[in-house]
């Protein structure tokens, strides 16, 4: 069975119910889940489910099969019971900084219109996306242009689309290595800012920021020359 993504309408929810649909040592899975799973090169959130008479940790929440999701279980843990009501916590300050990373990285997309995304990495420390590109802008520039777009606190917002929209506008598919999961009938866009010409929309399944100005500082730190058309640039948050 596929699991509720309790993610998908409230991104900020921390701690929630759930029944234990299985569990074994390859995951436990749930009938809905807060834990946002590994995909689009943001990482599984980790936590905690806890039901009476124990608790388990949670390293990490994958993709399972048939639309499951799979919350791994620390070495050792001890599994809750099959049909057991748990408690989710979710380790808030990691997931709200990837948040805080992914929405960055979309607003580094705007900065540079036109080229093609591929491949990119949200990380708590430092986050990276790679370009088609046989120049990108200098560090600075990039710095610059992320700082105004936060200091904007532009709203972010999703909507969903019937998934032909990409046939009528394939623009809105930046990147090349990864194409967004077609056959749903349905299409998530991640919009940033308002208007006619908002600074990013694009298709998206990963949690973000309500308003850019939850960023916080963020720097350009490195360019990075991986081949002939593909350029590297890599980002922090400052605390």
């Amino acid at each position: 069975m596929s699991t509720e993504l309790l993610y998908r309408t409230d991104a900020y929810a921390t701690e929630a119910e759930a029944r234990v649909v299985s569990a074994g040592p390859e995951g436990v899975v749930l009938d809905r889940t807060l834990f946002y799973a590994r995909a689009g090169g943001q990482p599984g959130d980790a936590g905690t489910l806890r039901w009476d008479g124990g608790e388990m940790a949670v390293t990490e929440a994958l993709k399972g099969e048939n639309g499951a999701v799979l919350h791994m279980p620390a070495e050792g843990a001890s599994l809750p019971p099959i049909g057991a009501t748990v408690r989710m916590a979710l380790d808030w300050p990691r997931r709200h900084r990837l948040m805080r990373m992914h929405t960055s990285l979309h607003l580094l997309c705007s900065l540079i219109p036109g080229a093609g995304v591929t491949g990119g990495q949200i990380g708590a420390d430092r986050s990276r996306l790679d370009f088609d590109l046989p120049e990108p802008p200098t560090k600075e520039a990039l710095t610059e242009g992320l700082r105004a777009l936060v200091a904007a606190n532009h709203p972010v917002s999703e909507s969903w689309v019937d998934e032909a929209e990409l046939d009528t506008n394939p623009g809105l598919v930046r990147t090349l290595s990864v194409k967004p999961p077609r056959g749903a009938g349905v299409l998530r866009l991640v919009r940033i800012g308002q208007g006619e010409v908002p600074v990013d929309l694009q298709p998206c399944g990963g949690t973000h920021v309500r308003a850019t100005g939850e960023i916080g500082t963020v720097t350009v730190t490195k360019l990075e020359n991986k081949g002939k058309q593909n350029r590297r640039v890599y980002l922090v948050l400052e605390e």
